[in-house]
């Protein structure tokens, strides 16, 4: 090579994107340059253009895959770069991209280069290159601000808000038969929530903003007063922390938290959680230790509240017992009967046993049973061995 950067001079040029499908995957492109090539694609195709190596940023190793994927422009993108064999030109790299105000949309069949000839695509607006989101052009009224510009984006995302999600409602519940007091159990009327409202207001030149071809987001916004930062899947998955640094996450599907090792929680304030669906836990699922317990612990001054509105309560143990230990009453109320069935009943009574019914009482038995003390109000029947005793 007799010509090269540095001995003759540097060589420089401006031009258009037109093919970045590189056979070699380094990441290069064609580049029809401006004084260099001709525009008609007749007399020059694209598939003649030399390939341009990009240039990335010291901060990105561009080595066995670390740092940057040199990817990034497209069919369409002003580029700039100098000819690393200089006026051979046929050795070029581009430093930079040059953003600008497209006069013409792009048109496949005019047969003319400087374009996206071969998709039509790229540029898509008569507007500046520079993403929506961080120019956010706005008019001012009388009426207030409007936006004259919105990225398609943002509008769906303010129309995607959802709002009025319920939360538990727990009904009031007296303790009926207290004997220490006759307190009312109130209750929560399970106050809807809505998702906040975003607080893009970004004034240019403060939002960078990064956008690839299919719609993924990533803005980090130093709007004073209005700084934040958002990540958005092509869905609409994504999160946003808002400048007092609340975060709203939205998942457009499903979602999956896997963790190897321990999970740590804590929330300084109320947790309200609404499944449409229903809920599962399942804990020890390997069985691998004895003492991977299922724990609930409620401080001081707090109930538990469990509410059906329609269906069953359901506790059942294969192998094990419940247990359950009452620091005052066990208050029970059944708007129907109470149904016990066992082997045994073991019952201790160390003070006083009193049983009322409004209608009749019966007992049967088929072994032996001793009564010390029993005070019966109204009509009571006790069948023991076949012999009946009528209490009136």
């Amino acid at each position: 090579m007799s010509e090269f950067m540095g001995k003759n001079g540097f060589q420089w040029f401006v031009g258009v994107v037109e093919d970045r499908q590189d056979p070699q995957t380094l990441g290069r492109l064609r580049v029809r340059c401006l004084g260099y090539h001709t525009e008609d694609l007749v007399k020059l195709p694209t598939s003649d253009l030399p390939w341009a190596h990009v240039m990335n940023p010291i901060t990105s190793a561009t080595v066995s895959g670390l740092g940057q994927t040199p990817l990034g422009a497209v069919e369409g993108t002003w580029v700039v770069g100098f000819f690393q064999d200089g006026s051979d030109a046929q050795q070029p790299i581009i430093i930079g991209t040059l953003p600008g105000v497209p006069s013409e949309l792009p048109n496949i069949d005019s047969n003319k280069g400087f374009q996206d000839a071969v998709n039509g695509v790229y540029p898509k607006y008569k507007e500046t290159d520079v993403n929506r989101l961080a120019v956010n052009s706005k008019t001012s009224s009388p009426q207030g601000t409007t936006e004259d510009n919105p990225h398609s984006s943002l509008t769906i995302r303010k129309a995607d808000r959802t709002k009025s999600i319920g939360r538990a409602d727990f009904n009031e519940v007296q303790a009926f038969m207290s004997d220490l007091d006759n307190q009312t159990l109130s209750g929560d009327d399970g106050t809807a929530f809505s998702e906040p409202e975003t607080p893009y207001n970004a004034t240019y030149p403060h939002n960078h903003v990064y956008e690839s071809e299919s719609g993924h987001i990533r803005e980090i916004d130093d709007t004073p007063g209005a700084e934040r930062i958002h990540e958005r899947h092509a869905s609409g998955t994504g999160y946003e922390i808002h400048p007092d640094g609340s975060k709203v996450t939205r998942v457009k599907k499903d979602n999956y938290d896997l963790v190897t090792g321990d999970d740590f929680a804590h929330i300084k304030g109320n947790s309200s959680t609404t499944v449409d669906g229903g809920v599962r836990v399942f804990v020890n699922a390997d069985a691998s230790t004895e003492d991977s317990h299922y724990t609930i612990e409620v401080g001081n001054n707090a109930n538990v509240n469990i509410q059906v509105n329609k269906g069953n309560v359901n506790v059942v143990t294969n192998e094990g017992d419940i247990n359950m230990k009452s620091g005052r009453n066990i208050n029970i109320e059944a708007t129907q009967g109470i149904r016990l069935q066992s082997q045994t009943v073991d019952i201790s009574v160390s003070g006083q046993w009193t049983e009322t019914t409004k209608d009749k009482t019966e007992v049967t038995t088929t072994h032996y049973m001793e009564a010390k003390s029993q005070t019966i109000i109204g009509n009571s029947e006790v069948d023991i061995d076949g012999a009946r005793i009528d209490l009136n």
